[in-house]
């Protein structure tokens, strides 16, 4: 079973050594890499390509104009050649047995359309602050799931197959994409969450979520929100309405504010335990 990881570079060249190095160490050797470059305006193309030259199992391609992230991420999963899909950014970085423990639960759990663990928050030099605590195993088949609060979270594995019966990741989205595929992927099948740290994720000034992006990042979240909503076909959530057409982030948001509550929360975790036994 073969991991195609996958990487969308825009001007993060210089950190790239930390996550090549990162996926070289993996426990679990069966993968490839496959870098699309959205036309970055720095040395990002000669940096990556001077460092996985001479390694087949990298495979370096260039959009010809700046595309966003959307159309980047949608395009690295046709252009991968492995059964597993998960993205990697390139200033980030996984830990030895990321891969492996993907591999693990797709196949003991034929039910598994997506994996996914817990990252730790670094600093620059990807020094470990903090790790991301509120990841867990989140209840399948819930159509008012929407990862509000965030469980899932990156390293995230994904069938390729699957995907493609799924719509294509919405290219307009410039930040959380990744939310946009967790939706759809979780309204194919079963998620997993492997309950350990795998992946590295770097703060820095020139981050896509990070500093002024904070809030692109909140309203494009609630426009993914919004369309799987729409996409399984929901009228209400809690008892309210849910707008005829996007309005607001705010409007989606407090459709969502009874998710936080203690009591949403215990009855969320006993359905959790109950499907973990049957």
């Amino acid at each position: 079973m073969k991991f195609s990881i996958l990487i969308a570079n825009y001007n993060n060249g210089k950190f790239f050594k930390d996550c090549f190095l990162s996926i070289c160490a993996q426990s679990y050797q069966n993968w490839e890499v496959v870098i699309l470059d959205d036309a970055s305006t720095d040395d990002s193309v000669a940096i990556i390509k001077d460092i996985i030259s001479g390694d087949s199992r990298f495979r370096f391609y260039e959009n010809k104009e700046n595309k966003g992230v959307g159309f980047t991420k949608s395009k690295l999963i046709d252009l991968a050649n492995g059964e597993i899909c998960g993205y990697l950014d390139p200033d980030d970085a996984i830990l030895e047995n990321a891969l492996q423990a993907s591999i693990d639960i797709f196949k003991t759990k034929k039910s598994a359309v997506l994996t996914y663990s817990r990252l730790v928050k670094c600093d620059e030099n990807l020094n470990p602050l903090e790790e991301f605590r509120a990841a867990m195993q989140v209840p399948n088949g819930d159509k008012n799931f929407f990862n509000c609060p965030i469980q899932i979270a990156p390293f995230v594995g994904f069938k390729k197959a699957v995907y493609l019966k799924c719509e294509k990741m919405n290219e307009t989205l410039k930040i959380a994409e990744d939310q946009d595929l967790y939706f759809k992927m979780y309204e194919k099948g079963k998620v997993y969450f492997v309950n350990q740290t795998d992946y590295l994720y770097r703060a820095h000034s020139g981050g896509i979520s990070q500093n002024e992006n904070k809030q692109k990042s909140y309203d494009f979240w609630a426009v993914a929100i919004f369309n799987a909503m729409k996409r399984r076909g929901l009228k209400s959530i809690n008892g309210k309405q849910i707008p005829e057409k996007f309005t607001t982030p705010k409007d989606i948001f407090d459709l969502l504010v009874y998710q936080n509550s203690i009591p949403y929360r215990i009855k969320k975790k006993l359905k959790v335990i109950f499907q973990s036994l049957f």
